[in-house]
């Protein structure tokens, strides 16, 4: 019997680990290279969507969820100056009846704790920063920083959106600045206060930006992303420190409720917003992409993490019905680009329709949220029952 191809898999996100996990579960020999000396994410929350609790359910996963998550009863639409709800869509006990998974809230660092806990310690490889990638004729090769290189049957980048394995297959194209800044913070709780921050994901929709709010680890913290239109990012950096201050001044007449959560925020960063169009390819030779590297995307219809996870499931399952890596790779595109791309485009669309400027429009907008929520309230709001009901396992 041919043994299984080596894949080096560069990057150690929610991505590069769902893939290692998946590749090493089938037998797969298989190596994560991460720049970082350690792996440490920002603070910052993660809405993991059913068809990402099945991604974790098929790695082993899912049951760890109750650990670290929260499960929220709805995601509510409100308006930024009343708080009034404009709609109202059921998750806790729906999601598990219509679409086979929960919603879970997570704080991230808590899913790269779970996900790391479940790939074999000696898989990982830390301190290795990626410069560039090539075909041979038979295998692929990775060198970095420190002049070594590596090779192996497969190289997947998982190097996210300034990915050098994306660089050296189709070329430095810059990604392009949406005109969207997002703060990011988590704000500490002894206890839930449901009065200030009610146990649902709520989508504050205001003039040229949105907030959105919900807690994570197990209802012990409130995360707070805050997203708002801007002419330019200065910034070198893709994220920097911010102030409760200036996140407060961004939001001027937003609700009280806001203001106050906005108040105990200590820790408060501060991102730009950027994307791609959808990519007709991922694959040159035997070196591929997946997650942000791929179809980075604006974060919406909370689903770049989960169609992260979803892209390392599916590549270690074709992989595995194939010894020929070109082939599973053809498969592998034909599977995952359509629907990333279907995905990174409705969550452009759902942006616009969160930051609209005139009075009018946000008025026939929410009245259509609102007689939407009384036809059907689980096709309300989002609707993105099409990107839930999805299973990687089963694809």
């Amino acid at each position: 019997m041919a043994r299984p191809p080596k894949v080096a898999i560069i990057g150690a996100g929610m991505g590069g680990l769902s893939a290692a996990r998946a590749l090493s579960m089938r037998g797969f020999e298989v190596a994560v290279f991460d720049q970082a000396a350690e792996l440490v994410e920002v603070g910052a929350g993660i809405q993991v969507s059913p068809n990402a609790v099945k991604v974790l359910r098929s790695l082993g996963c899912e049951n760890d969820l109750q650990l670290y998550g929260f499960f929220p009863n709805a995601i509510v639409g409100r308006s930024w100056r009343t708080g009034k709800s404009v709609f109202r869509t059921p998750l806790r006990g729906a999601c598990e009846r219509i679409y086979g998974a929960p919603y879970v809230h997570v704080h991230r660092g808590d899913l790269q704790k779970l996900l790391l806990q479940s790939v074999p310690e000696n898989v990982i490889h830390l301190s290795a920063r990626c410069t560039g990638v090539r075909n041979e004729r038979t295998a692929a090769i990775a060198r970095f920083a420190d002049g070594r290189e590596i090779e192996a049957d497969l190289i997947v980048g998982a190097d996210g959106i300034r990915s050098i394995v994306r660089r050296d297959l189709f070329g430095d194209d810059a990604p392009r600045f949406t005109g969207n800044i997002c703060w990011r913070s988590v704000v500490p709780f002894e206890r839930p206060d449901f009065e200030l921050v009610t146990p649902d994901t709520s989508i504050w929709f205001g003039p040229n930006g949105h907030v959105v709010t919900y807690y994570v680890k197990g209802g012990n913290a409130v995360n707070i992303v805050a997203c708002l239109e801007t002419r330019v990012w200065l910034e070198e950096s893709w994220n920097l420190r911010s102030t409760k201050s200036e996140l407060m001044a961004a939001y001027p007449g937003w609700h009280d409720k806001l203001q106050i959560l906005f108040q105990q925020a200590d820790q408060v960063f501060k991102w730009g917003l950027f994307d791609r169009d959808p990519m007709a390819r991922w694959t040159i030779g035997r070196i591929t992409v997946l997650g942000d590297a791929a179809h980075p995307m604006l974060p919406y219809l909370s689903q770049g993490a989960a169609m992260a996870m979803e892209d390392g499931l599916v590549l270690a399952k074709v992989l595995s019905d194939t010894s020929e890596v070109e082939v599973a790779l053809r498969c592998y595109e034909a599977l995952r680009i359509p629907r990333t791309s279907r995905v990174q485009l409705a969550s452009r669309a759902q942006g616009r329709k969160n930051h609209l400027v005139s009075p009018w429009a946000r008025l026939y907008r929410d009245v259509g949220y609102r007689l939407s929520n009384l036809i059907n309230p689980r096709g309300s709001g989002l609707k993105a029952g099409w990107v839930y009901e999805y299973d990687a396992a089963v694809t």
